[in-house]
């Protein structure tokens, strides 16, 4: 087996339908049903507040999101352990994200 690149030019943002102005490009699946994924989203969107039931690590790469009951900005690293609810996460500015999370996706609260 050798390394596997995928540079950003080759990565394909898709839209997340049920989250408007979110997009993704998945990049990995480090565990059955998880995902390592860039996720965008537009300023202004907002995430509703959700579980996952796997632990759920970000790193925020750029802009201003607000997620937790604090406003973080690139470079902020958060963990979110299992059936944890977080959210909302509200973009203040345009944010583009990686999240690892080390299982299936769960359900979003209405």
């Amino acid at each position: 087996m050798n390394q596997q690149f995928n540079d950003a030019i080759d990565q394909t943002f898709s839209e997340i339908d049920f989250l408007p102005g979110c997009s993704w490009a998945p990049l990995a699946e480090p565990v059955p049903s998880g995902s390592f994924h860039r996720l965008k989203i537009q300023a202004g969107s907002k995430i509703p507040p959700h579980t996952h039931p796997t632990d759920e690590f970000v790193l925020l790469l750029s802009g201003d999101l607000v997620t937790g009951g604090r406003k973080c900005t690139a470079g902020c690293f958060w963990h979110t352990p299992a059936n944890i609810r977080q959210g909302p996460h509200e973009a203040v500015t345009d944010v583009e994200l990686i999240t690892v999370r080390l299982g299936s996706m769960g359900s979003f609260e209405p």
